[in-house]
């Protein structure tokens, strides 16, 4: 099983990830730019993106993460003032949105999107850096190699009927064993680097503004010396 897909190196270095270009359903308003990664049950995708130009969406097709990663991308949600979303931050765009894209130059972004069945939190939620961090629960201890850590999330956004959670995270340092994923999981590091390791014992080690997904199953460990924070996206889907 696949571990890890790398979306996007901060260095720009070329990631072994395999892309094609496809759709993400049949009125996916960036149809022609999609560059898709990984796809799988529950409806979820995950890749990047390269778009310059203008979107006028009546009713956005499905929910969806964005994170730019190069250039600046302007939202604007009907109603609303418009969110300008630059290098190492994000939103999630609530499924039914009306919505006007707009990108001046290139703009790069990594995503991950998610099927609904109909709309329940329409709107634009942003993702910083910056975060209204909330103390949450910790590791249970037989999965840890290391002193339990001190974590912290501001989840933004939830679609309990696409079982459907982002937001920003961050942890002290902590060392786990290698288990199967228990989600769907998309991150962008926004501090700090882990190595995720491999059941063969190789090490896949990412730094801040890398990108990458991980499969619900894929057997993969925790790795980290200093404070790690990171932009999620997590789905559980049946086994």
């Amino acid at each position: 099983m696949t571990m890890a897909l790398v979306l996007h190196r901060a260095d720009g270095a070329p990631v072994s990830t395999a892309f094609r270009r496809a759709a993400f359903g049949k009125d996916d308003p960036f149809a022609r730019h999609r560059e898709i990664a990984w796809e799988g049950p529950g409806s979820m995708s995950a890749g990047r993106t390269s778009f310059i130009g203008e979107l006028e969406v009546a009713s956005y097709p499905h929910i969806e993460t964005i994170v730019v990663v190069e250039g600046e991308l302007t939202l604007t949600a009907a109603g609303a003032a418009p969110l300008v979303v630059g290098p190492q931050a994000g939103a999630v765009i609530g499924c039914g949105t009306s919505l006007r894209v707009e990108a001046r130059s290139r703009v790069r972004f990594v995503f991950c999107a998610a099927a609904c069945e109909r709309p329940t939190r329409r709107g634009l939620f942003p993702l910083r850096a910056d975060a209204n961090f909330k103390p949450t629960g910790t590791l249970p201890a037989e999965v840890l190699l290391s002193p339990a850590p001190t974590c912290r999330s501001d989840n933004v956004f939830i679609d309990d009927g696409a079982q459907y959670s982002a937001g920003t995270w961050d942890s002290t340092p902590y060392h786990r064993v290698v288990r199967p994923h228990r989600v769907n999981e998309f991150m962008h590091l926004v501090a700090g680097s882990v190595g995720f390791a491999a059941p063969d014992g190789s090490v896949l080690s990412v730094g801040t503004g890398d990108s990458l997904f991980v499969p619900q199953g894929a057997p993969i460990g925790w790795e980290s010396n200093d404070r790690v924070a990171k932009f999620y996206v997590v789905q559980s889907v049946p086994a």
